[in-house]
């Protein structure tokens, strides 16, 4: 189905985390399969086309401090990917990435129109994967953008389907927004986390489908 569809009062455009880091095109410090320049251009084109049709667009970036806890190099001994236990919870340790005020921190879309920038993972004891609320629950502004809007149906898309993708969709979810995930648009880490991630939205309700066409 086309934009044309979803430019419909209470609608509202989340693409999370199209930044550098998570890109091969900018040969980014954690950068996820098939994050091309083809690909780019596509978001960006398919993002472009949703603002020319009214809808607001919410970016969601990962603005990290130095010091951050994801950050394998803040845990001399640890490996990148590696799965570590800091104060009773589970940490994945992955490389330095999305540092504020760095080049790899760069949203690498853009929009006219209305557009907001929702940053997250700014505290340096807990990771952020969702868009709404890092692991500690403390909450970014999204959903009062959000509601402050008027929106109650969201179209998401982005990196990576089986880590911040996933985590902002459950998050939206659970908030009480209808949501629709344009599969064609997002890029995950492994097929295998991938696919769990799609079968778990689904199983949540979530509406799965292509920007071009449906599956």
């Amino acid at each position: 189905m086309g934009a044309k569809a979803f430019a419909a009062e209470g609608t509202g455009v989340i693409v999370v985390d199209l930044q550098a880091d998570f890109t091969e095109a900018k040969s980014g410090a954690l950068a996820v399969p098939g994050t091309d320049a083809p690909y780019i251009d596509a978001v960006e084109k398919a993002t472009r086309e949703l603002a020319q049709q009214g809808l607001p667009i919410y970016f969601t970036q990962d603005w990290h401090p130095p010091e951050h806890v994801s950050f394998y190099t803040n845990h001399p001994g640890t490996e990148p990917l590696q799965m570590i236990k800091i104060l009773g919870r589970s940490q994945v340790m992955w490389p330095p990435h999305c540092i504020q005020n760095s080049a790899g921190a760069e949203i690498l879309v853009t929009a006219a129109g209305s557009t907001q920038t929702v940053r997250k993972g700014l505290d340096p004891d807990f990771d952020s994967y969702s868009g709404f609320a890092d692991d500690g629950g403390r909450r970014t502004d999204l959903d009062r953008l959000l509601r402050r809007d008027g929106i109650n149906k969201l179209i998401v898309y982005g990196l990576a389907t089986d880590y911040c993708v996933k985590a902002t969709v459950l998050d939206a979810v659970d908030a009480g927004y209808r949501v629709r995930l344009f599969v064609d648009l997002c890029r995950g880490v492994s097929p295998d986390t991938t696919k769990r991630a799609l079968e778990e939205m689904k199983a949540q309700g979530v509406t799965v489908g292509r920007f071009h066409g449906d599956e």
